[in-house]
């Protein structure tokens, strides 16, 4: 389900070359030709990387693209020059530096501490990172085991056709990340809806930052009750860093909303996605049903991610200084977008790349971005999807799609991306 699109003219001097028009805003004649980004993918290819990427590529390794503000930042588009510039400490991720290539409109700032530099990056990030670390995650394992077989076991008690989004893959991450927090998941309907604006890109910058306000103010006041009646949780431990002076009550909230948005979102999109696409892969699909190997399992989460990267706005960062790579010279004050759903294509770091293959565990993949900025809880994403894709299909085996794959809703209007919803029946 690939496109075959891999040629284009050579490029003009604004698509490969040029300088002067990066990140200032407002399109011109000159940069009307540039192609817009985000790509449109493939009709009937809802799995694979906009054909337009590949044709970028196929120009040089940095091209120019035009944002919906006019502004035309550097596209990256292979593996190797991806992993340098995300690694590279004079490339900022800094959403409130003039110049930095926005995804959306916005009135604002970021989410926490990912769309700062450092130091300020590292202290807060410092203060979670031990609730994220390999050895804590695995000791969650065995309640995200009970987590998922008691969804599954309504599951097979219930009505069939189902929609599995609702009723399996927004629990699972939700209750996880809730019991992580310390947040009453009760309230997932409040939270998840307001992620949902957030994460859209068809929304208003006031219905965005309305959202935002509202979930920030339900983290404050759940900080607040913290004080009161402190938990074995993280945002407890949150609140005694804002009682020692190490954090601000709005910092200790911003941190919440990250995690909670963050926490459930991404990894509820790839159970549901990586769901539909073994289906449309039955050797794939009885290789990870029927093996015993947890190595095979964790290879083939690996190979998910690799192959479905969900993040599709691709990352984005600002040149602090002039930067040499690729026969290019990315000016400071320039924009960068790293798609890293094209860079987990590339044919110099996996071979074969289009082609899924659930035993090839690719671990150098940038799913989870690269450097010092890359997924903090990743680890726990890992896990989470191990038990889901060691259970899923195990337990119910003759699991199928209640409906054509052509049929489904695919969420090409969200900078998260997966399905709206998906019927299923067994």
């Amino acid at each position: 389900m690939t496109s075959a699109r891999e040629q284009t003219a050579a490029p003009s001097a604004g698509e490969a070359g040029g300088g002067s028009e990066g990140g200032e805003g407002g399109e011109t004649a000159d940069t009307a030709r540039i192609p817009a980004f985000p790509m449109a993918r493939a009709a009937g290819c809802p799995f694979d990387p906009p054909p337009g990427l590949r044709d970028r590529r196929a120009v040089a390794p940095l091209t120019r693209v035009r944002l919906w503000d006019g502004s035309t930042p550097w596209l990256v588009t292979r593996h190797a020059e991806q992993r340098a510039l995300l690694a590279d400490p004079r490339v900022s991720a800094d959403v409130t530096r003039a110049g930095y290539p926005k995804t959306v409109p916005s009135n604002g700032g970021g989410l926490s501490f990912i769309n700062k530099d450092d130091p300020e990056h590292a202290r807060l990030r410092r203060m979670i990172t031990a609730a994220f670390t390999v050895r804590r995650v695995e000791a969650l394992r065995p309640a995200v085991r009970r987590i998922v077989d008691g969804l599954v076991d309504e599951l097979l008690a219930g009505p069939r056709p189902v929609d599995l989004v609702p009723a399996f893959a927004l629990p699972v991450p939700s209750l996880v990340i809730c019991e992580l927090l310390g947040v009453p998941y009760a309230d997932h309907p409040f939270f998840q809806e307001n992620s949902r604006i957030l994460i859209s890109r068809t929304v208003t910058p006031d219905d965005r930052t309305a959202a935002l306000g509202r979930l920030t103010h339900y983290l404050r006041e759940l900080v607040a009750r913290k004080r009161v009646e402190p938990g074995d949780d993280l945002l407890s431990g949150l609140v005694g860093r804002t009682e020692v002076g190490e954090l601000t009550v709005e910092e200790a909230a911003e941190m919440g909303v990250l995690l909670l948005i963050a926490g459930h979102e991404t990894t509820a999109n790839m159970i549901a996605l990586g769901t539909v696409l073994l289906l449309q892969h039955p050797d794939q699909l009885a290789a990870v049903r029927d093996t015993e190997e947890p190595e095979l399992i964790a290879s083939a989460v690996e190979e998910l991610l690799r192959y479905l990267n969900i993040t599709h706005s691709g990352l984005r960062r600002l040149a602090l200084a002039d930067i040499e790579i690729a026969g290019q010279v990315i000016r400071a004050g320039d924009g960068i977008v790293l798609p890293n759903d094209i860079g987990n294509r590339d044919p110099d770091a996996f071979p074969d790349p289009d082609r899924l293959d659930v035993a090839r565990n690719p671990r150098r993949h940038v799913a989870f971005g690269f450097g010092v900025h890359q997924c903090l809880g990743q680890p726990l994403a890992r896990m989470e999807l191990q038990v889901v894709y060691g259970t899923l299909y195990r337990r119910i085996p003759t699991l199928r799609l209640a409906t054509g794959v052509d049929r489904l809703a695919f969420k090409h209007d969200g900078s998260v991306y997966g399905v709206h919803e998906l019927p299923v029946t067994w």
